[in-house]
């Protein structure tokens, strides 16, 4: 198997880089149609539309639904057939990404993505996950490119809730452990692949970052501050986190993630949130030595990533629930399996159960 690195075709990170959007936008298409939230339209819709008046692209906005499912991508199929749009830009946060990747595919139109908050990963990638109507995860959708362009704006990002940014920091932490996984199994990657050296070196990188600059940033952003501290953990949680984990792979925290997304109690948190979590099960089930495994704890409270299955909004641990979502980190379809041993869904729960008595350990002595 050939060793493969993929990554977004331009990546640009910078103060007020949303107000050139239009300028960006004019070297793929005609008319762009806009996914964006009601609320994040409200926010920067003006911004956005500024950027194109001085262009001769054309724009128009289109309100996400607020789930990446199958029934909003095709209603948002529609509207672009309808509107003539030959382009798709994305702007907020990871399900406006996936669904705005995913429309693109399916209409073979270039893609823009355009953060407004760093957490997660998904900017980057040639991935959308795909969840049910409910909000259940279903499958994840393999895409044959990357996006046209990621654009940050650290203004922007900088600007919104601190909480949003630490969450990309836990989906950001799982990203070397998943690729150490699947480098020692030989697993192929999301690109299709074994990783390169240079992924790998990527993915270390991204630890190192969140480890070095995490708390600093945390700090920071609580004090409405964007320092260089800031700009390395966007950096981290969006591009090194991005390539790093498609070009090497993922494994225990990402399944155990999409495990926790059939307990209704733990629909409200964010993505990284629960992939911190599922990244501390995956180390568990590795058996970690002890002081390695209290500094990844200590981080993720340090920061305030949840750490035991009560942080997630379980108020009621049963083994019944536990044995749930190891069965459906298990499935055959996910990435559990890339891990360098035999996983079963009772080693599974029992590394969730212990890894939610540690962080219990560690939060309440």
């Amino acid at each position: 198997m050939a060793k493969i690195l993929i990554s977004p075709g331009k990546y640009v990170q910078g103060a007020g880089e949303l107000k050139k959007l239009g300028e960006y936008a004019g070297v793929y298409g005609k008319k762009a149609l806009v996914l964006i939230s009601a609320g994040g339209q409200k926010r920067s819709g003006k911004l956005v539309e500024d950027s194109f008046a001085a262009v001769e692209t054309a724009m128009e906005f289109a309100i996400f639904n607020g789930e990446c499912c199958k029934t909003e991508i095709e209603r948002l199929r529609g509207v672009m057939q309808a509107s003539g749009c030959d382009m798709i830009i994305g702007i907020g946060g990871g399900k406006i990404f996936d669904t705005a990747k995913a429309v693109a595919y399916y209409e073979k139109t270039p893609v823009i993505i355009c953060p407004t908050i760093a957490s997660t990963d998904a900017p980057c990638s040639a991935l959308s996950v795909i969840y049910t109507d409910d909000g259940v995860f279903e499958e994840y959708l393999f895409l044959p490119a990357n996006p046209n362009l990621v654009l940050m704006d650290t203004d922007i990002i900088a600007a919104s809730p601190t909480r949003l940014t630490v969450a990309g920091m836990g989906d950001a932490l799982a990203t070397y452990f998943e690729a150490r996984a699947c480098v020692t199994k030989g697993a192929g990657t999301c690109a299709g692949g074994l990783s390169t050296e240079a992924a790998y070196a990527l993915a270390k990188l991204c630890f190192d970052t969140l480890m070095e600059e995490g708390v600093k940033a945390k700090i920071a952003l609580d004090a409405g501050a964007c320092t260089t501290a800031v700009e390395k953990i966007i950096e981290a949680n969006t591009l090194l986190s991005g390539i790093g984990f498609e070009s090497c792979g993922l494994a225990g925290a990402h399944a155990i993630h999409n495990g926790l997304t059939v307990l209704p109690e733990c629909h409200h948190m964010y993505h990284g949130e629960k992939v911190a979590f599922g990244t501390i099960a995956q180390l568990v089930l590795e058996n970690i030595p002890a002081d390695e495994l209290e500094e990844i704890i200590g981080f993720c409270i340090e920061v305030g990533l949840p750490v035991t299955l009560k942080g997630l909004g379980l108020e009621e641990v049963t083994d019944e629930k536990i044995m749930a979502v190891a069965v459906a980190a298990c499935a055959e379809n996910d990435t559990l399996h890339n891990m360098p041993f035999q996983v079963t869904a009772e080693s599974v729960a029992a590394a969730i159960k212990a890894a939610d008595a540690y962080g219990r350990y560690f939060t309440e002595g």
